[in-house]
């Protein structure tokens, strides 16, 4: 089993509703196909570098799994299928990106990160 980060833009004009359950979707293909679910984090909506099908803005989403290697291939044919998602982006995460994520997440500074007090 892998770690993986997984950024999905969808369209902006989806409801809340319907934002959800593309999030619940996405996270319930991983669970079924012997992956785990570790953190989500809807961003929500946001503007875009540049256009995408004459859209400025998108509902960004961002959750953090761990799966089998060859699981990303069939996520990557259902994400393209899905008309409400507009771009997604896989990442690899090494054992020093999950260990900053986990920090991250329960509020402890890196060691790379100094407080600067006035």
């Amino acid at each position: 089993m892998n770690n993986y980060e997984l950024m999905v833009i969808f369209t902006p004009v989806l409801s809340d509703e319907d934002f959800k359950a593309g999030q619940k979707k996405i996270a319930s293909l991983v669970k079924t196909n012997g992956g785990e679910v570790l953190h989500e984090n809807p961003w929500g909506l946001k503007s875009l570098a540049y256009p995408i099908a004459k859209k400025t803005t998108g509902l960004y989403w961002v959750m953090e799994y761990k799966a089998p290697s060859d699981f990303n291939e069939k996520l990557k044919i259902q994400l393209l299928r899905d008309e409400s998602v507009m771009r997604h982006m896989f990442t690899a995460l090494d054992k020093y990106a999950v260990e900053y994520n986990a920090k991250k997440r329960s509020g402890v500074a890196a060691k790379t990160e100094t407080a600067v007090e006035a």
